[in-house]
């Protein structure tokens, strides 16, 4: 069904649950609110460790798993290592290190690279996005801001029985850029057995704090409701730029400050912070010292041994850039950035290579990938993924 063809008009205003807007931080009891994060951490860790360890259990005691369970069991584990990551970026917020460079950034834009990337993930989902934008230009953190829209989509996937509709429009007074996602708790078919007070207490997913955390920290008003099971989250952009804005110093009254995750002021229009790393080394000595030479630069980091592993985690969604051991070079590698190009051309892909300390970016001298030799990952292996991570802008 799609979200378009709601008459809203037509729906009864007691059906509704109120819009929730979230508070200013000081106006929130902060000890009850980390207690309740802390408790929605805790739950989305333990349940799916939980099933898990009833799998490895049976797998003890009957000596056999089946590939269904085998998929379940990775799965189960996933979503416990997806909550511990969320609650990593959350306790980042909390320690009050986490600076801000604004600047003038396309809303659109940033919305479509999110849809554009996770793609793939989606169509194996069966939900269908429908990214309705019109041009808008705000003065924000482009790093938080890819971070606000990424964890919208987290949280969104995670709810939604329907399609989901992304919407950039503008509010008439005061002229403010806003986006918004909709989508259905329950199938368009299904009875509306479940009162819309239940949904939005259900809606409070450890996605949805990062969501909220993220828009806190950001400044940025945020509002949720549930109309007939429909649900609707509004962010809003105060600095929207527009033509007084123009008229005048669009920084003025902004500070501009950097990250401190060390990133230079000339990278922050590409969301390093937060990007997605999948590292392929069939040695376990190779995984850990890749991870540990980019564990400082605050991305998301997945491990595999093999390029057939490499190639089912793409089939599920892509990462941001894939690092390879120099040994697993061959027919597969190349089959494995075929794959890759088919949806995200310049996709970059850094190569290990075996021995040495020399290193090389990907473009110069006709290379088409980066290199980093064994002797270099720990001094020059960041530089090249920050250079393969940003030259696509």
């Amino acid at each position: 069904m799609d979200m378009s063809d709601i008459d809203r008009s037509s729906v009864p205003a007691r059906s509704a649950a109120p819009a929730r807007p979230v508070e200013p931080i000081d106006a929130l009891d902060e000890a009850g609110q980390w207690r309740d994060l802390v408790g929605a951490v805790g739950t989305e860790v333990a349940q799916p460790l939980t099933a898990a360890l009833e799998r490895i259990n049976t797998l003890v005691a009957t000596g056999r798993i089946d590939r269904a369970s085998l998929r379940a069991l990775r799965d189960e584990v996933a979503q416990a290592r997806h909550a511990g990551m969320v609650a990593q970026q959350l306790t980042r917020f909390a320690s009050g290190r986490l600076r801000q460079t604004h600047e003038r950034i396309s809303l659109a834009d940033t919305v479509n690279t999110v849809l554009t990337h996770r793609h793939q993930e989606l169509q194996t989902r069966a939900i269908t996005l429908k990214p309705l934008a019109r041009p808008a230009e705000v003065l924000v953190d482009a790093s938080l801001a890819f971070s606000l829209v990424n964890a919208l989509m987290d949280w969104a996937v995670l709810h939604a029985r329907s399609n989901i509709e992304f919407a950039i429009d503008m509010s008439s007074w005061p002229e403010q850029a806003r986006l918004s996602c909709r989508f259905g708790v329950r199938p368009a078919d299904a009875p509306a057995d479940t009162p819309d007070g239940d949904v939005q207490r259900s809606l409070d997913s450890l996605a949805w704090r990062m969501v909220e955390q993220t828009a806190r920290t950001m400044a940025l008003p945020l509002s949720r409701s549930v109309t007939n099971g429909q649900v609707t989250a509004t962010l809003e952009f105060p600095r929207t730029v527009n033509d007084q804005l123009v008229g005048e110093n669009v920084l003025e009254g902004v500070s501009s400050i950097e990250l401190d995750s060390g990133f230079s002021s000339t990278l922050n229009a590409r969301p390093l912070a937060g990007s997605h790393v999948l590292v392929v080394a069939s040695r376990r000595e190779m995984r850990v010292r890749v991870r540990d030479a980019i564990r400082h630069m605050g991305l998301l980091v997945d491990l595999v041994s093999s390029l057939d592993d490499a190639m089912d985690f793409c089939r599920e969604g892509l990462p941001d850039a894939i690092i390879v051991e120099g040994i697993l070079a061959g027919e597969r590698l190349r089959r494995l950035r075929q794959q890759v190009s088919a949806d995200a051309p310049d996709l970059p892909f850094i190569n290990i290579i075996e021995e040495g300390n020399a290193f090389q970016m990907s473009g110069f001298d006709g290379a088409s990938m980066g290199h980093v030799g064994r002797d270099a990952i720990e001094s020059a292996l960041p530089s090249v993924l920050l250079f393969e991570l940003s030259r696509t802008l």
